[in-house]
């Protein structure tokens, strides 16, 4: 299974979440085991002039997770967007080809990590 994944995915290999991290600049790939799936992670960078590369990494995977970084509490500002207006904004709702899910997570306060990587595990073609 290969998933694009941002660097704020990184808690779960390495165990804790750390204030120095910075934007990935390119890209990045580590794998992970979990169960009898491999997980290929590619951290990509979201500067706009690494977006023309988006759609080279994404072929051939099985999941894409956007991941939108709310550590510098962006998300408590009043001009965020709630979790139903991105998905409303992004037009998720009218996906019928594919599985879609939002969630909301923080790897600063461990929230839903380990749902995303069992829906990921649920929903890779090892698992089926």
């Amino acid at each position: 299974m290969q998933v694009h994944l941002r660097q704020e995915f990184n808690p779960p290999q390495t165990g804790g979440y750390s204030e120095d991290m910075i934007p990935t600049v390119g890209f990045n790939m580590r794998k992970v085991a979990k169960g009898n799936v491999i997980i290929k992670l590619w951290d990509i960078g979201g500067q706009r002039r690494f977006r023309t590369m988006w759609e080279r990494y994404c072929r051939g995977v099985s999941a894409i997770l956007y991941v939108v970084d709310a550590a510098d509490k962006i998300i408590d500002k009043s001009e965020a967007l709630s979790k139903q207006a991105m998905v409303d904004h992004l037009g998720l709702d009218s996906i019928e080809d594919r599985e879609v899910c939002c969630y909301m997570i923080s790897c600063k306060e461990s929230l839903n990590i380990d749902v995303v990587i069992h829906w990921l595990i649920k929903h890779s073609k090892t698992a089926k």
